[in-house]
C-alpha cells in the first residue's frame, strides 16, 4: 500500500467522526402510576417515540390513543377503531401494573427487617474530653430510622451527632448515633429507636458498670488466680499425706578417743 492511500484510510473514521452519521430511533415507553398503597388510582400510560418526539399515546384514564403529529393522529385513529385492540390495552392496568406492583409491594415496599441495635461506651471520660456513647442499628429495613437519646427522661439534643442511613449493599441498611456526655453517678442514658418493624419505640439503657472488656479480663485473671489456689492445696495435701510415712533417723553420736 502506498504512504498516499494509507493517509486516506486513516482520514475516513476521522471524518465519519467529526461529521456523524444520520439515524432514525423509534421507541416505545410503558409506565404505570399509583398514588395509593391500595393501588386503586393505578393509571397505564404508553407512548410512541420518533426521533425523540412523542407522536403517540395511550393513556388508561382516557382509554383510547390520542396522536400528537399528523402521522400520529392517523395512527390514533386506526388504533382506536380496532375493537379488540383497546379492550387490551384498557386491561394493561391489571395484567401488568397492578401485578408487577404488588410483586413489588411484597418482597420491597412490604418487607420489614427489625433492626439488630447495640450501645457501647466508645471512649471514657478523660482530663481533655467527654465521654462518648454509640448508639448503632444494623441489618433494618425499610430505610427510615429514629435513633433518639435520653437522660433521665429528658431529651437530649445537644451534643449529639449521627451518620445517614448507610446501605449496605445487600438492601440493608445502618446508622450510627453519637453522644458526648460527662458521666454522672445514678443517672440513666438510653438511646430510643423507632423503626417500621417495631410496634412501638423500642429503649435501650446504657449499662454503666465495668465494660464487658473489662469484666472478661478480670473474670479471666480470677479463674486464673482460682485454679492457682486449687493447684496449690494439692500440691499441700499430697505432701502432707506422702511425708506420713516417713520416719526421720535420729543421728548417731560418734565418741572420739
Amino acid at each position: 500500500m502506498s504512504r498516499s492511500r494509507m493517509s486516506c484510510a486513516c482520514l475516513l473514521p476521522l471524518v465519519y467522526l467529526l461529521l456523524g452519521v444520520d439515524g432514525y430511533c423509534q421507541y416505545r415507553w410503558m409506565r404505570c402510576y399509583s398514588n395509593s398503597m391500595s393501588l386503586a388510582d393505578m393509571v397505564f400510560v404508553e407512548s410512541y417515540f420518533y426521533n425523540k418526539l412523542e407522536f403517540l399515546v395511550f393513556n388508561s384514564t382516557v382509554g383510547r390513543y390520542v396522536g400528537y403529529s399528523d402521522y400520529g393522529k392517523a395512527l390514533a385513529r386506526e388504533k382506536n377503531e380496532d375493537e379488540h385492540l383497546l379492550p387490551y390495552e384498557r386491561g394493561s392496568v391489571d395484567r401488568l401494573c397492578k401485578v408487577n406492583a404488588l410483586v413489588y409491594k411484597s418482597h420491597g415496599m412490604d418487607k420489614k427487617i427489625e433492626p439488630s441495635v447495640n450501645l457501647n461506651l466508645v471512649r471514657p471520660v478523660s482530663s481533655n474530653q467527654l465521654a462518648m456513647l454509640m448508639c448503632s442499628a444494623y441489618n433494618f429495613y425499610p430505610r427510615m430510622i429514629r435513633v433518639t437519646w435520653y437522660r433521665d427522661g429528658q431529651k437530649v439534643t445537644s451534643d449529639v451527632s449521627a451518620t445517614e442511613e448507610l446501605a449496605d449493599g445487600d438492601w440493608y441498611y445502618q446508622i450510627h448515633s453519637h453522644l458526648e456526655f460527662t458521666p454522672k453517678a445514678g443517672e440513666k442514658i438510653s438511646c430510643v429507636v423507632e423503626h417500621a418493624s417495631f410496634k412501638e419505640p423500642r429503649e435501650f439503657v446504657w449499662d454503666s458498670s465495668m465494660p464487658k472488656a473489662e469484666r472478661n479480663k478480670i473474670a479471666i485473671g480470677a479463674a486464673g488466680l482460682l485454679l492457682g489456689l486449687v493447684v496449690c492445696a494439692a500440691g499441700l495435701l499430697y505432701y502432707r499425706k506422702t511425708s506420713r510415712g516417713w520416719i526421720l533417723a535420729r543421728p548417731r553420736s560418734t565418741l572420739t578417743y
